[in-house]
């Protein structure tokens, strides 16, 4: 067995939980940045690990990855400083990623993987090759990053044939980056006061900037129809929202009326920029304390 593991965040990103599992950044044309990426072998044998960008694209609301080493603009800009790594057993080595964008880079959001690959042999002629991979979400242009952000549309409860009650929610992404769909959901005021959860969404949604898509929670078989009080926060790195509704959940095999939910708090600003806004709401306020002060001087007079 062996692992693939991103050492570096940008400081900007600090509080990104994107940003300790995929390489996630923005840059302008002609610039270049480097991180580091952990191999680990946890097997008692030695391996040889290849090391390799390839393309990556996001189709049908999923992350997908380029059969074998097939290569896009943006895995042709990356570079690994060790492309093999020969790993003791029960050791780890240490890899430089770097990303050198074109000065005639055209504007836009970009996907890669840097892959860890082993390769050994099988049965006859077979060649079994295993790999894991570090996601890579680059956009590219001049001045700062764009926005992310989102927005839950509607919720619809519904029962699988085997009676498993879902919720599903639509989300559109209404930024300028990729979002990897990430949340939880609570029930409460159910029949006799019955509270359920947290229960964690289904993983994989990914969602390209315009892009709509279904997030669903799957829930305990033995929970009442409702009526439910439900709470969805989601998430997508730093960026979150946060929507509550009531639903009644549908007989086995059936889905139930969609309903559009209310918006407990929309997306939150990174540090930096809510920062920005309560020095800008300082002074505001302290030019608001000079200009009544002013008024009441010249009444005064």
């Amino acid at each position: 067995m062996f692992g693939l593991r991103l050492l570096d965040a940008p400081v900007a990103r600090r509080d990104d939980p994107r940003a300790y599992t995929s390489i996630v950044d923005h840059l302008n044309p002609g610039a270049t940045i480097d991180r580091r990426v952990e191999v680990g072998n946890k097997s008692p044998n030695p391996l040889r690990v290849s090391l390799y960008a390839a393309a990556a694209s996001i189709k049908d609301h999923t992350f997908t990855f380029a059969a074998d080493r097939t290569q896009n603009e943006l895995s042709e800009w990356t570079s690994l400083d060790s492309p093999v790594l020969t790993l003791p057993p029960e050791s780890k080595k240490t890899a430089r990623v770097t990303i050198r964008v074109p000065r005639m880079a055209s504007r836009g959001e970009r996907y890669a993987v840097i892959w860890a690959e082993v390769a050994s042999s099988g049965k006859g002629n077979i060649k079994l090759v295993n790999r894991v991979g570090t996601r890579i979400y680059l956009d590219v242009g001049p001045g700062g990053e764009p926005p992310s952000a989102f927005r839950i549309q509607k919720l619809t409860p519904a029962r699988s044939r085997e009676g498993k009650p879902q919720l599903t929610a639509q989300v559109r992404n209404t930024g300028e980056r990729a979002l990897e769909m990430s949340g939880k959901l609570w029930l409460s005021e159910g029949p006799a006061g019955l509270r359920a959860g947290p229960y964690l969404v289904a993983r994989g949604t990914t969602l390209a900037p315009g892009d709509t898509g279904a997030v669903s929670v799957e829930l305990d078989d033995q929970l009442p129809n409702g009526p439910w009080k439900v709470k969805l926060n989601l998430a997508s790195g730093r960026v979150q929202q946060t929507a509550t509704a009531t639903v009644t959940f549908p007989s086995a095999g059936m889905w139930g009326s969609s309903i559009v939910p209310d918006i407990a708090n929309f997306t939150q600003w990174p540090p930096i920029l809510s920062w920005g806004l309560a020095a800008v709401s300082a002074i505001l306020a302290a030019l608001g304390v000079r200009r009544l002060k002013r008024r009441l001087a010249r009444r005064r007079d």
